[in-house]
């Protein structure tokens, strides 16, 4: 097993670990980025962001490139990895990874953890089968498959609604089933997706079965007032049903609420001190690229601070 000794790890590549990778280099320090999948995390799989100040509009892809460029002007290193746990050996924080077939073991000042969320799986009857014959969390990847079809979107909140109104640009018709009786989402993409002619909005709604032979053709849903079962008959459906934190590398060992989601103070310090957590898979209010970004900012500052007391 090789060794190494670094001042700052950043576990995720996403806008939360980026933003701290810049922040961390133009502090001075020396920073380890180390990230599973492609840099900018799970915006890549966003059509549009028209959110973020001073970007009007962009694809997610387009911002990750951006966030990524910005990264490497100060230089960190940006390693893959195939994965990652977190120890704490008398007092030490060690960082267990493998690259290829090496296993390699880094010994942290300060760790910030970014690693983000996913989306969940609704858990009905037929799903994990349909998982990519029909089933998809991703609209950019595999809205195209479904032009002049009929299709499902399942979720109530800004990605389900905002990505149910980007798949009209493919599919001939849009169910947009939620299992209360309004939208969560914020009222211009509620506003923005009732006036699409193409979606059909099905509320106090939930799937309870997917069917089909070779791929998706219909689903069952029961309304959950009167609990009538139905059917419609679609082509694919699209899971948006809120997320779940990566904490895999960190499960167990920081304090967190119900969910996994990681509690932190005002300087993103988990209840180890010198271990930070930054972006989606914080325990807070609003998940969004903007907040991510200021996560990652705010760790860095605070790793900085307490790895120069450390010295």
């Amino acid at each position: 097993m090789e060794q190494e000794k670094r001042e700052l790890v950043i576990i995720g590549a996403g806008p939360a670990g980026l933003s701290a990778a810049i922040y961390g280099k133009r502090a001075g320090l020396d920073v380890l980025v180390l990230e599973k999948g492609a840099a900018g995390g799970q915006i890549n799989l966003t059509d549009s962001i028209e959110n973020y100040p001073g970007i009007l509009s962009a694809t997610g892809f387009e911002l990750a490139e951006l966030f990524k460029k910005h990264a490497e002007k100060f230089n960190p290193e940006i390693r893959r990895i195939s994965k990652c746990k977190i120890e704490i050996r008398d007092g030490k924080k060690f960082i267990l990874t493998k690259k290829g077939k090496t296993e390699i073991e880094i010994e942290a000042t300060a760790i910030i953890i970014a690693t983000g969320a996913h989306y969940k799986r609704l858990g009905c009857e037929g799903e994990a089968e349909h998982i990519g014959q029909g089933v998809s969390f991703c609209a950019v990847c595999d809205g195209a498959f479904y032009k002049g079809l009929e299709i499902a979107v399942i979720g109530g909140g800004n990605t389900a609604v905002e990505e149910a109104d980007y798949l009209t640009n493919f599919a001939a018709k849009v169910y947009l089933i939620h299992r209360r009786d309004e939208f969560r989402a914020v009222k211009i993409a509620v506003d923005r997706a009732l006036a699409n002619p193409k979606i059909v909005p099905v509320y106090n709604s939930v799937v309870t079965k997917i069917e089909g032979a070779e791929g998706v053709e219909k689903i069952i849903i029961k309304n959950v007032k009167t609990n009538e079962l139905s059917e419609l008959k679609i082509s694919g459906v699209f899971m948006f049903v809120g997320q779940e934190p990566d904490d895999e590398c960190i499960r167990g060992l920081v304090e967190a609420e119900a969910g996994g989601w990681v509690k932190t103070d005002e300087k993103m310090q988990t209840s180890i001190k010198g271990i930070y957590a930054a972006g989606d898979i914080r325990s807070k209010f609003l998940r969004q690229v903007i907040t991510a970004a200021s996560d990652g900012a705010i760790a860095a500052m605070a790793a900085s601070e307490y790895i120069r007391e450390t010295k």
